[in-house]
């Protein structure tokens, strides 16, 4: 078979030639790779290869296969092979295929790459990320102006369900976590307290905790999982569909359409869900307090009000607005900006998290460093 199929010659001494002729298919078997490599082994002096088929010869992706084979194996001998004597099909599927095998291998020889030249690629990452960063909230800038003006184009009835999925829908994660968050705090609070008997003072740590930082930060992250996640899938996939492109075609500005509902929608939404998110966590750590630790439910909460002050409820609502947008804008980004493919979509859903969140633990070291600053 393998005789009928492939012949070795040599037009000059540094040339194999190969001669393919017969059925290259998957079930009519091909020859192996090896007997092409021992043509290498006995001639040590090859330099290129070259093709040339016969009248009967037939293939399908089986070849091209063996072809991606042969071409890995002459590379690691530094012998060139010239396809020109093939099919202008099997060249093309070919390339496609080679270009993808060599993917892997590129990345693993970036691992590889001059320290000063990673730190170089990663500055300019960086420096293009915060340049398109700016440039889309300046879009988003823009877009708000428009709809105060009356001239922003979106419809408000996905604003509307875009608010439901953002509030009504998100309610019973939040109200599980900030619960638990509630009566962790004051287990956390009553081990020390109970020290110097003043068990009682759990009622402020966990109403100040929960409604000047906790509460706002943890339904932010929630979001960020939640929200942002959906946001960066349902535009990455639209990307990936060219449905925004088709937007663009028809004169409608996607900011306006599609990003615009969604900030308005989380900016809305996410000083609400921090103040529930507060009284469920004030709700846990009085269920904590009167069940376990023994504190009167009037006194709990008699201390909660007297130690909550509205500057802290604010500062809280503060939290959630910042938080919102940073949610919304990082997932819109992130989705906007997807590769067309369905792992482009995976790692935009990926990156929309890990920003999101980022951004939210730092906004809050420069919100509570404000508040130092200012005596709040």
């Amino acid at each position: 078979m393998t005789v009928e199929k492939i012949k070795f010659d040599f037009p000059d001494p540094a040339t194999l030639r190969l001669t393919l002729s017969g059925k290259w298919l998957i079930f009519s078997g091909i020859p192996l790779l090896a007997e092409v490599s021992a043509q290498f082994s006995d001639r040590q002096d090859i330099k290129g290869v070259v093709f040339s088929i016969s009248n009967d010869f037939e293939w399908d992706t089986s070849f091209v296969t063996f072809l991606i084979d042969l071409a890995q194996d002459c590379s690691k001998r530094n012998i060139e092979v010239i396809f020109d004597g093939l099919p202008q099909q099997a060249i093309k599927l070919f390339d496609i295929s080679f270009r993808l095998h060599q993917k892997a291998p590129s990345l693993k020889h970036k691992l590889h790459e001059n320290f000063v030249e990673v730190i170089g690629e990663r500055t300019l990452e960086v420096k293009e990320s915060a340049f398109s960063f700016f440039e889309f909230l300046g879009e988003i800038l823009i877009a708000f102006l428009n709809l105060i003006r009356g001239k922003a184009y979106f419809r408000w009835d996905d604003f509307m369900v875009i608010v439901q999925k953002c509030g009504v829908d998100a309610i019973g994660l939040v109200s599980l976590i900030s619960l638990l968050v509630g009566i962790i705090l004051a287990f956390i609070g009553a081990i020390q307290l109970k020290i110097f008997g003043a068990q009682i003072y759990v009622a402020d740590i966990v109403g100040i905790a929960m409604v000047r930082v906790m509460g706002a930060v943890m339904t932010g992250i929630i979001m960020a999982g939640r929200t942002g996640a959906s946001f960066a899938a349902e535009l990455g996939i639209m990307q990936t569909n060219e449905e925004i492109d088709a937007l663009k075609t028809f004169a409608i500005n996607p900011v306006e359409f599609l990003v615009l509902p969604r900030v308005l929608a989380l900016v809305i939404m996410m000083p609400l869900l921090t103040i529930y998110a507060n009284l469920m966590g004030i709700l846990g750590g009085f269920i904590v307090s009167t069940t376990m630790l023994g504190i009167n439910p009037v006194e709990y909460l008699n201390h909660t009000q007297a130690a909550v002050k509205l500057s802290n409820v604010w500062i809280g609502l503060t939290h959630g607005f910042v938080f919102g947008i940073i949610v919304a804008v990082c997932g819109c980004l992130r989705g906007i900006n997807c590769e067309r493919n369905s792992e482009g979509v995976g790692s935009a859903t990926t990156s929309a998290v890990v920003t999101g969140i980022t951004n939210i633990v730092i906004a809050t070291a420069i919100i509570t460093y404000i508040c130092q600053a200012l005596g709040v």
